[in-house]
């Protein structure tokens, strides 16, 4: 339950590189998907018994079991059968099926694949289906998630959880430590590294990782509270070897003179142990890791606490990312299909699949609910996370070619972590390659 988000955001990225890639040499998904759904009033039930594939790496968790058996009572001519597959094959499974002419009728995806699988006409372009809806309401996502899902000014998804990037800390170690509150600028972030690490005693300020895509995925907030970016809006100039991005990284690579080094070539999911253990005594990752704390390490329960990212010289910013409900335009049932996303998206089912759920520690893409006292009432712990919002930035970017682009900098940011080069040798170097690849 607990692992909808850390395995999207640990595992599932991962793939997201390798089917950008694969989804550019395959054929596209089909004709074009912007008629589908034309018409007026609400979408009508099928007049006999149909089928929906919905492809997932959630299918078999209670909480979405029961929205679909809740669903299929409430609309009996519609059959939803599951294609479950892991979240680390799911992207690779689904370029395939596309590619191949048999993709399921529905997937519950990395929101931030969702562009490269509309570019390719994969996707259904549910704009219609969304002005037809009572339910469904363009204006109601909160607006860094529904970048995620937008392409070409249509949305092609619906985003159904996420979750914004935070500083986990450990309170004990803080307290051992002589540190009497969580760092709120980069020199106290520093400071409280240096002071919490004892290689001596095997125990480190924070944690890094030099891996792919983690290398990049976790410098993209302090590029943004730097007042960086990572391309024009227009996806075709490279911005992230600009004066502000090299500070940015030049301070996040210092940092990893304060993280174990058994955990560089590792990834931050894995890593979770360094910080259950007490190796490290701070953890930037998103509100996928509270629950795992609750599920995996309830020993050091009252132990450790959330706070806001440190600010830079631009202010706060943090990571969002997310998952979606997308519709396929090979498959064959587009209105049955839609019923199903538009029932999951009902807010009350969107607020019982994030915060409601028993150990969910997600976030609701929907502005009312996110932005309701409930939320913190119900799981006090996503307060932090919740207010970060504002500052949310998507590093999905306008260029199709920003996978191959992320590998170059994962690639770079790598080396001058394990300290091979200069940070703003890394950026520099990622630069050269990224406009090779823009032209």
């Amino acid at each position: 339950m607990t692992h909808r988000l850390s395995r999207r955001s640990l595992a599932t990225v991962v793939a997201t590189t390798t089917a950008a890639l694969a989804l550019a040499a395959c054929s596209t998904g089909g004709g074009s998907s912007t008629d589908k759904g034309a018409g007026e009033g609400p979408v009508p039930e099928p007049s006999s018994p149909v089928t929906i594939s919905f492809a997932s790496w959630v299918g078999a968790e209670p909480d979405m079991k029961t929205l679909v058996d809740t669903f299929q009572s409430a609309h009996p001519n519609i059959k939803i059968e599951f294609q479950n597959v892991p979240a680390e094959e799911a992207n690779e499974k689904l370029t395939a099926q596309v590619a191949g002419g048999n993709p399921p009728d529905v997937a519950f995806i990395d929101a931030s694949t969702t562009a490269q699988f509309a570019a390719r006409k994969a996707l259904v372009n549910l704009d219609n289906y969304i002005k037809r809806s009572d339910v469904v309401k363009a204006d109601a996502y909160v607006p860094a998630f529904k970048t995620f899902v937008t392409y070409d000014n249509s949305m092609y998804g619906l985003p159904f959880d996420g979750e914004s990037t935070a500083l986990f800390y450990r309170t004990d170690l803080f307290q051992a430590a002589g540190i009497t509150a969580p760092p709120t600028t980069w020199p106290e972030y520093e400071e409280a590294a240096k002071k919490l690490t004892d290689p001596a005693k095997r125990t480190y300020g924070n944690a890094m990782f030099a891996s792919s895509p983690e290398a990049a995925y976790y410098w993209y907030p302090w590029l943004w509270q730097a007042g960086g970016k990572l391309l024009s809006d227009d996806g075709k100039q490279v911005l992230f070897n600009s004066a502000e991005a090299k500070t940015a990284a030049e301070f996040y690579v210092k940092m990893a003179q304060y993280a174990p080094k058994d955990y560089l070539n590792s990834n931050s999911y894995d890593g979770r142990q360094a910080f259950a253990n007490g190796q490290v005594g701070m953890y930037v990752a998103g509100s996928w890791f509270a629950g795992t704390l609750g599920d995996e390490f309830p020993q050091i329960d009252g132990k450790w606490s959330v706070a806001p990212l440190p600010k830079g010289s631009a202010g706060c910013g943090t990571t969002i990312a997310g998952d979606a409900l997308v519709m396929f335009s090979q498959g064959k049932n587009a209105d049955a299909a839609w019923k199903f996303i538009e029932f999951l998206s009902q807010p009350e089912n969107v607020a019982q699949w994030t915060y409601k759920s028993k150990a969910g520690t997600t976030l609701p893409p929907i502005s009312s609910l996110l932005e309701s006292p409930d939320l913190v009432a119900t799981k006090p712990i996503l307060k932090g996370f919740a207010e970060a919002m504002p500052c949310g930035v998507s590093n999905v970017v306008a260029n199709p070619d920003w996978p191959k682009i992320e590998e170059a900098i994962n690639a770079e940011l790598a080396k001058a972590i394990y300290g091979e080069q200069t940070a703003a040798q890394a950026l520099d170097n990622a630069a050269a390659e990224a406009e090779k690849i823009i032209r």
